[in-house]
């Protein structure tokens, strides 16, 4: 449904006799409020008290927390400030939250383990310095679930006697199931945040998970979506920094950690740059969504001001001015939180579709999410692939919900079914790619012209594109599944849907029998079933997908 349309659904555009009446601005954002997909902004931006990596970081991190509350105090935008407790109990912090911050945003807590909070909970801190990056040291997977309790507590109390009230929203590059419920069940919570996939990065791994807007997470894994009310946890995980919905993915292929593509304001190539971040907003604000598009702004301080300046003094305007035309929904983390549980009794399916390329090479991306799976869908000019397809299941259990975890490289994944990075290399790309079977026995790879992605419902994507020959392939989206069809009056027209990975990837498949895939990852069994034609284990171990009356369908659910 476009604006227009929305607008004269609930009667703010008349269409008798032709004629139409202008809303005003309070009839608009009842528009914005009651869109039935919403594109929502947070700005969030997290306070570290001090950062062994930056000379004088403790009056130049709070130098950059001074600016940004005077940037967006200057456009009175709604932002989440989210204190670590090192920062949360100095009480310069505490004055300036508290005498300068504007009514429409919110405080809440981030969630990376320091010295004095570990000492207050009457634990051994075991960091170089008072905070380090550590991921067994600064994040609760390294720590027993009783200590974990014991740090949520400390930070809970001193929260409360410094704000009146326990925060509504905590957030961290990552949280643990154990101590996500632990903070829903005593103390109420209502909205998380964790990082974006990434492969390495800053010593951890999320790999897999739902890409981009939010998701219930299991109970017994804080990265894997839950598919039952009973299986999840009723705190929606929002996923931060605003990836690049083309290149992120790749980005790093090869080496041992990922770089970084996104609307954070310090990368010089993307929330840096006017030209990326209107490419990017235009994916989330104009492009088709599904239930609701999602975006993250905002920096953390260890940066410092001077780095993020340009970046965010370019970003702030933007967002306010598709705020005030109506675009977008600024708020904060919390508000976002209980619109979502308001809304979604189980995760939503929700897609990010970009068309355009800000390279300009011509390249274009689908991401499409729901409870049960995720897939992208990627054309480098009209070279066509499913390059990842990853299923949920909230019975895999995270390796470190139950007991702290060693190391300083952590690792948070779901169930591959399709992987174009882990099973890449720079010259040898990974996919399920649609292959046509010519009559001498050769087999070529079948190229896409640029799609036309619809929204039939609110839980259904579909994509139609055309090959050179005039064969239309619509695949459409499901919440448990998807389907491929091809329309061709051509009866000597044979095609598949073919998995490529590079040699020596480690595949998951065990079993391959005609309507059945059976795979085994980190120890744990899941299968897809084939609703539409057939399932064949080729000579690379890979698989092949045969239509049956041009028509191939996968249920994605692992027979739940």
């Amino acid at each position: 449904m476009s604006f227009k349309e929305f607008c004269i659904s609930i009667g703010l555009l008349g269409v008798m006799g032709g004629c139409t009446q202008k809303p005003s601005a309070s009839q608009l954002q009842q528009v914005v409020a009651e869109s039935p997909s919403p594109r929502i902004i947070n700005i969030i931006n997290f306070i570290r008290q001090t950062d062994y990596r930056v000379e004088n970081s403790d009056s130049l991190l709070y130098q950059t927390v001074e600016e940004q509350l005077k940037l967006v105090n200057k456009y009175n935008l709604p932002a989440t400030f989210l204190l670590q407790y090192d920062a949360l109990i100095k009480p310069e912090y505490q004055h300036l939250l508290k005498s300068l911050l504007n009514k429409e945003s919110e405080v809440g807590g981030w969630f990376e383990i320091t010295q004095p909070q570990v000492e207050d909970a009457g634990l051994k801190w075991r960091g170089e310095h008072s905070w380090v990056s550590h991921a067994n040291i600064a994040f609760s997977t390294g720590y027993t679930p009783e200590e974990r309790e014991k740090l949520v507590d400390v930070y809970m109390e001193k929260f409360k006697e410094i704000f009146g009230n326990y925060p509504k929203s905590i957030g961290s590059w990552y949280i643990d199931a154990h101590t996500l419920n632990y903070m829903y069940e005593k103390y109420g919570i209502i909205a998380s945040c964790n990082c974006k996939d990434q492969i390495g990065t800053d010593g951890y791994t999320l790999w897999g998970g739902y890409w981009n807007q939010a998701y219930y997470p299991s109970k017994r894994n804080g990265y894997m979506p839950a598919q039952t009310q009973e299986g999840q946890i009723p705190v929606p995980v929002f996923r931060m920094l605003g990836s690049d919905p083309i290149y992120q993915y790749d980005t790093g292929l090869g080496n041992e950690r990922q770089g970084v593509i996104s609307l954070e304001p310090v990368y010089g190539n993307a929330g840096m740059n006017r030209q990326w971040v209107d490419y990017f907003f235009h994916s989330i604000v104009d492009e088709p969504c599904l239930a609701f598009n999602y975006a993250q702004a905002g920096q953390e301080n260890s940066f410092t001001w001077k780095a993020m300046q340009k970046g965010l003094e370019m970003q702030i305007p933007i967002i306010d001015s598709l705020r005030q035309i109506n675009k977008v929904r600024v708020e904060t983390l919390g508000e976002s939180g209980a619109w979502f549980k308001q809304n979604y009794p189980n995760t939503p399916a929700t897609a990010v579709t970009t068309m355009q390329d800000v390279r300009g090479e011509g390249n274009k991306t689908v991401w499409f999410n729901s409870r049960y799976y995720r897939v992208n869908l990627l054309w480098k000019g009209t070279e066509f692939s499913f390059r990842d397809v990853h299923l949920f299941d909230e019975r895999f259990q995270s390796d470190y919900v139950d007991k702290a975890g060693e190391g300083s490289q952590f690792f948070f994944y779901t169930l591959p079914l399709a992987d174009g990075y882990r099973w890449s290399t720079p010259d040898d790309r990974a996919g399920l790619h649609l292959v046509q079977h010519l009559a001498s026995g050769e087999m070529k790879r079948i190229a896409l012209n640029t799609p036309e992605v619809s929204e039939p419902d609110m839980q259904t994507l579909v994509v139609t594109c055309e090959d050179s020959d005039k064969h239309t392939f619509r695949m459409t989206f499901t919440e448990k599944g998807f389907e491929v069809v091809c329309d061709t009056k051509d009866k000597d027209f044979n095609w598949s849907l073919d998995l490529h990975a590079a040699p020596d990837a480690e595949l998951p498949f065990k079993d391959i029998s005609d309507k059945v895939m059976k795979m085994q990852f980190n120890g744990f069994d899941y299968e897809v079933n084939c609703t539409a034609g057939n399932v064949e284990r080729t000579d690379k171990g890979t698989f092949r997908l045969c239509p049956d009356g041009n028509r191939i369908g996968l249920n994605c659910t692992n027979n739940r």
